[in-house]
């Protein structure tokens, strides 16, 4: 047998996209996959550094795997943490043996090297066979805003966008299983403006996917690019699920941030759209305590969470990151204080989650089978939202009409098939 290798991956979606490159090159190298890292001759961490949370947490990852590897297996540190700071970390992490940049260096079999170890690109790398019916995929990668609180241009890059063609070519690579294709990047509604089109080629795009597989799912759409058109190709995929970018309802914030919008724009455009489909589900993801942010801000934030009854919502606290224009800005909010108004939200959109979830009780929905026991409407991204619990003899990689017997928190329970 070859050299067996882990793979840890930490952080976005994106990332998950990135180490299932990294395990296809390194199966096309030879090397085997590990049941477990004690069992490895190599483990690679793929890291996130978009917040100090997720930093704090990346470390603690490569702290653990080091003391779970066999003795003698070679330790790599890759993903955003290592490419954002990469001579620093490999100084003070003397458990590992390289650090990687954004790709692990094809060629794993040479002596470690203590020095930051060369890198190469993933965005165009092949793609090996999806492992479920359902795959994320990276259409671009990098990014061209300028919002006050995000390092990530500052490593990922401008946004480069891959052709058409070559995405649609993943997605055959990704095998005739796959029900379910997620697009991903940092600003996927910019897909293709970098091409030297002058505008987004998003919408195109999303009609030449949900032409080869019956689900198409979008994440992460910064909300002033969500036109009619985006609006109309996405409901046409079968799968009206709005993952918007929103980070805060307050103007004065939110121009604080140089992000567009504001709560009563966000509520007329979702608005919108249920009237286009009323079965529309909504995603976001807000900041709480950024420079500045008053109580005022915060009620508003709170009311907007009551009005726009989304279906899912993330909240994490604003960090200073390094190099950022938020890092400067006077009126950082109290740490307990910030601690207090993630509680509030977090325990507001439960309720309203719960709610949302309730409403579906009695009806019948159409269930993608993930796997034994498990599986996801379009109302539920993978891996982020809840799931629906289903009979375990359903087999994995069918789409199945269900009730929905029962609501458990975010989760469904239901039961009573017919094949679709």
């Amino acid at each position: 047998m070859g050299r067996r290798f882990w793979i840890e991956t930490l952080g976005c979606p994106k990332n998950q996209v990135d180490s299932d490159k990294l395990r296809g090159s390194l199966v096309a190298d030879g090397l085997v996959a590990s049941r477990s890292v004690a069992e490895a001759d190599l483990v690679v961490v793929n890291t996130c550094a978009f917040i100090e949370e997720a930093r704090a947490e990346s470390v603690e990852a490569v702290l653990a795997l080091a003391g779970a590897r066999r003795a003698g297996a070679e330790l790599v540190v890759t993903g955003c943490l290592a490419q954002r700071y990469g001579d620093e970390l490999a100084a003070a992490l003397p458990e590992v043996d390289a650090v990687a940049g954004f790709g692990v260096p094809v060629h794993l079999g040479r002596p470690p090297d203590r020095a930051a170890a060369p890198s190469f690109d993933l965005l165009h790398l092949p793609r090996p066979p999806a492992r479920a019916p359902w795959a994320y995929l990276k259409v671009a990668e990098g990014c061209d805003r300028a919002c006050a609180f995000c390092a990530i241009p500052s490593f990922r890059g401008p946004q480069r966008s891959r052709s058409i063609e070559s995405v649609l070519a993943e997605v055959e690579a990704l095998g005739d299983g796959v029900e379910e294709i997620v697009l991903v990047a940092q600003d996927l509604a910019a897909y293709g403006r970098d091409q030297g089109r002058g505008a987004p080629r998003i919408v195109p795009l999303v009609a030449a996917v949900a032409e080869r597989v019956p689900w198409v799912r979008l994440l992460y759409l910064y909300p002033s690019a969500l036109t009619d058109g985006l609006v109309d190709a996405v409901c046409a995929t079968g799968v009206p699920y709005f993952d918007l970018s929103l980070q805060h309802v307050s103007r004065p914030l939110l121009q604080a941030m140089r992000r567009w919008g504001d709560g009563e724009r966000f509520l007329t455009r979702m608005a919108a759209i249920r009237r286009r489909e009323p079965e529309a589900a909504f995603r976001s993801n807000f900041i709480v305590g950024f420079p500045g942010e008053t109580e005022d801000d915060h009620d508003a934030l709170l009311a907007f969470l009551e009005e726009a009854r989304l279906d899912w919502c993330g909240f994490f606290a604003w960090s200073p990151e390094e190099g950022t224009h938020a890092a400067g800005l006077d009126g950082r909010v109290d740490p307990a204080l910030v601690a207090e108004r993630l509680a509030e939200c977090r325990e507001r959109q439960d309720a309203i989650t719960a709610e949302r979830r309730d409403a579906l009780v009695g009806r019948q929905v159409e269930v993608l089978v993930e796997r034994p026991g498990v599986g996801r409407t379009y109302r539920e991204a993978p891996e982020i939202d809840g799931i629906v619990h289903v009979p375990g003899a359903l087999g994995v990689g069918r789409r199945v009409t269900l009730g929905v017997e029962a609501a458990l928190g975010p989760d469904l329970i239901a039961t009573g098939a017919t094949s679709t």
